[in-house]
């Protein structure tokens, strides 16, 4: 296949698009000289633009917004030769096809990728066996990936390299002779979460002289764990609703780890190579099987499947946590 501009479509949320960039990373060996352009939601666009992989960004909004004709417009002066559908939309799928991009690669479950792509994939995701990783890969098969890529091999094609750099504010936070752990205990809803109470466990059975605690978050998430977490312990740093996403990602870039739950922070860590632990429940397809955190560092938790039906938390003991990080920080001890 000579040089090609190919479109990865991924319209959601922060970790699934993390979990994407690998394919970029695939698609860049398969053919060094295409053109990766992502389509995805503006909120995301820091993320997508730290990975090398990645040449230029679309705004699903900013096409949405206008008239239909200059919609399909838009699309054709992209002049793309391929569309890949990582996150099945109806009116993007549609759109591909009245822009006549050649190759339109979706999955057979979409009843209008039938309409609309001409290269369809057997792959159903919520019953599956594999990694969401390895299931995005799956996709560029016919492409010339493998069939199956193991999850090792996934975190070496992350490639976020083109980081920015970090405000002196922020920076100055950072300890050079302790462990600097983020914790971010708030999920938004996008994940089961571990409970206040149990960081708060952590927080009182981790060493001070060992590490270095920063809290992240919005700055709703400050607000709900602002006595229960934030004033009960001093020695916190406090960063809810202080860091952007340019900013996060350089600030998890300069630090050392991150406990969390399935988010989209605890998979930026990971991909940036970070001592990570993320707390996953056992429920399909929630679990750590579907969504654990790829990294060299990276290390998950996973409550028992019966705790796991039964409540509204996560019930894995903070004793655990505090013990992996104790030895993740004798592997860097400063």
């Amino acid at each position: 296949m000579n040089t090609q501009r190919i479109i990865i479509s991924r319209t959601d949320s922060i970790g699934d698009v993390v979990l994407t960039l690998p394919m970029a990373g695939v698609l860049k060996k398969l053919f060094p000289n295409c053109t990766i352009i992502f389509l995805g939601q503006a909120y995301t666009r820091p993320v997508i633009n730290a990975c090398e992989h990645i040449d230029e960004f679309i705004d699903l909004k900013q096409i949405l917004s206008l008239p239909a004709n200059e919609q399909i417009q838009y699309i054709r002066q992209l002049k793309a030769d391929i569309i890949i559908h990582v996150f099945p939309r109806k009116s993007i799928a549609r759109l591909a096809r009245k822009a006549r991009i050649p190759l339109r690669i979706g999955t057979t479950n979409r009843t209008y990728h039938w309409f609309t792509c001409n290269k369809l994939i057997r792959l159903s995701r919520k019953n599956s066996l594999y990694h969401e990783a390895q299931l995005n890969l799956k996709l560029i098969e016919s492409l010339g990936a493998k069939a199956i890529y193991s999850l090792e091999e996934i975190s070496d094609f992350y490639n976020l390299t083109k980081i920015k750099s970090l405000k002196d504010e922020f920076k100055n936070l950072l300890s050079d002779k302790k462990f600097n752990l983020i914790l971010h205990p708030k999920s938004k809803g996008s994940a089961k979460e571990w409970g206040i109470d149990h960081f708060a466990k952590l927080i009182e059975l981790l060493p001070q002289d060992k590490f270095n605690i920063c809290i992240t978050g919005t700055l709703t998430d400050g607000e709900s764990i602002k006595y229960s977490l934030i004033k009960k312990f001093p020695h916190l740093i406090d960063l809810t609703g202080k860091l952007n996403l340019d900013e996060l990602i350089s600030f998890v870039f300069f630090a050392d780890g991150m406990v969390a739950a399935s988010t989209g922070p605890l998979h930026i860590a990971a991909a940036l190579g970070k001592y990570i632990i993320g707390l996953y429940p056992s429920l399909r397809p929630i679990h750590a099987g579907r969504w654990a955190p790829l990294g060299i560092h990276a290390f998950y938790l996973e409550e028992d499947k019966s705790i796991t039906e039964r409540h509204g938390i996560l019930d894995i003991r903070p004793e655990d946590v505090k013990e992996k990080l104790m030895d993740f920080a004798k592997q860097i001890e400063k």
